[in-house]
């Protein structure tokens, strides 16, 4: 398969670049010292249209793919930012755009293209659940023309600065379903009238800039319309959403290890220790180098994931494979920059301690490998489940 860039591709890397150099790390380094959001950097990409990227022409989008949607995140990372604050209005597309009701589409995709409203929250992890969608407990139960909808959820990233969620619910008790996937039904929340009220929001300290929140859920009630797909299968259709922020993720992973091994190489390159620049030592050098090729491997798998997706082919396997492998190859990309730097390196101006610290996120979000490899060794290699 071929990967070549084209002319499209290549002006939105420009473009993006471009943007990104109106904020600089300092930019980002005081967000993440004051755990602030990143206000005036989504803005200004919302503005440019970049996070309407995925949404068709006719309801006022870019009609991109996912591969340019992935460029557009990679390149924020890549330039030492983080896409985090704004990502999810992306990959929240997948469900909407393969399942929404032609009404709904209008409705919202129109207003997100505009900026008008923000749909930045995706709301699937439960306390107990954990990775197990089947066992979330948050229940909507139907009342006329609406749902009722009552539970918790955790880790649920950027409600306070989303006007819509997406929230996964069961509507089917899980004792009376044939399939344990059955019975889950995929809704469209706003937010704006219900924070504070029915959705209470209590913030969880992380050590990351990565605002996420537990919602505790009472009463909360949502119109049958809002309702995106078929009742009792969200959680079929919850996976193209997935599988896009999975494709979408390792993109993120590849802008930020790109990032990493260019300062390892260029602090390798400068600093001189025993009368010698420490990238003409072996043992600084082949880590660097071993790095990027993971990374180029990684990048490889992206690609491929990202090509599946647009075409409507199933990807669940290539979008579980790049999301590992990209975030392992970050791992190692930002545990190459940081040895190579030594002690500078954690020096809060250097800035990789920042991302270093982001980087860790990827290896257990939005899946955690482990479920990968489980993923791969069942539905891929036929071997028997493991849990």
């Amino acid at each position: 398969m071929d990967f070549e860039f084209n002319e499209l591709q290549d002006v939105i890397r420009k473009q993006v670049r471009d943007l990104c150099q109106k904020f600089p790390a300092s930019y980002w380094r005081e967000k993440d010292q004051k755990k602030q959001y990143a206000e005036e950097f989504v803005n200004e990409l919302t503005k440019a249209g970049w996070l309407a990227a995925l949404i068709p022409e006719k309801y006022g989008g870019a009609g991109l793919g996912m591969l340019e949607a992935g460029i557009i995140l990679e390149e924020i990372n890549h330039s030492g930012g983080a896409a985090t604050p704004c990502h999810a209005q992306m990959y929240t597309m997948g469900a909407i755009l393969r399942h929404g009701s032609e009404e709904q589409k209008e409705k919202y995709l129109t207003k997100i293209a505009k900026g008008e409203i923000r749909l930045q929250s995706f709301a699937v992890t439960e306390p107990e659940a954990g990775s197990d969608t089947t066992k979330i407990k948050t229940f909507a139960r139907r009342d006329g023309d609406s749902y009722v909808i009552n539970g918790m959820k955790v880790f649920i990233s950027r409600v306070q600065h989303s006007d819509m969620m997406l929230l996964l619910a069961r509507t089917t008790p899980a004792d009376q379903v044939e399939k344990k996937t059955m019975g889950l039904t995929l809704f469209l929340v706003e937010l704006k009238d219900n924070i504070g009220k029915t959705i209470q929001v209590n913030p969880i300290e992380t050590m990351i800039n990565h605002e996420t929140n537990e919602l505790v859920i009472q009463d909360l009630i949502v119109p049958a319309e809002n309702v995106v797909g078929e009742v009792g299968k969200g959680f079929y259709h919850i996976l193209d959403g997935m599988n896009a922020e999975r494709i979408l993720v390792s993109s993120e992973c590849i802008g930020d290890s790109n990032w990493f091994i260019e300062k390892a190489v260029e602090y390798a390159k400068q600093r001189v220790v025993f009368d010698r620049k420490i990238g003409e030592n072996q043992g600084v050098q082949f880590p660097i180098a071993d790095a990027y090729l993971k990374v180029k491997a990684a990048d490889l798998m992206r690609y491929k994931a990202a090509a599946r997706f647009d075409q409507k082919k199933d990807c669940g396997e290539e979008a579980n494979s790049a999301k590992l492998l990209a975030s392992e190859a970050l791992s190692r990309a930002a545990d190459v920059a940081m040895t190579t730097y030594g002690g500078y390196g954690l020096a809060t101006e250097v800035d990789l301690e920042r991302k270093f610290r982001e980087s860790r996120l990827y290896l257990v979000a939005p899946v955690t490998n482990n479920l990968v490899l489980s993923y791969i060794g069942t539905h891929v290699l036929g071997m028997p489940r493991s849990f």
